[in-house]
């Protein structure tokens, strides 16, 4: 990669700040639904007293959410990478 000294000078953000926020943004996907998942299905289970059929199709569901999530944002990721390469 290859970064010019102007480029770097017109830039008011610090260098680091968009990487920060790309871990922000997957680590939230990664979490968040499989935190969802679990609480939800734990409380479905003691509701209906199922345990552990909601608590493991709500996690599987969860993660299944955080993948293509993931898969999403990389490819968004990876086209705002190739587009500042040209």
């Amino acid at each position: 990669m290859n970064i010019d000294n102007k480029d770097v000078k017109n830039n008011k953000e610090p260098w680091w700040q968009p990487a920060m926020l790309v871990f922000a943004r997957v680590s939230a996907w990664i979490v968040a639904p499989v935190l969802i998942g679990t609480f939800l299905g734990r409380w479905l289970d003691d509701r209906y007293n199922t345990e552990p059929w909601f608590f493991l199709g709500c996690v599987f569901v969860a993660f299944a959410v955080s993948m293509i999530a993931l898969i999403k944002n990389v490819k968004e990721e990876y086209k705002k990478i190739e587009k500042n390469n040209q």
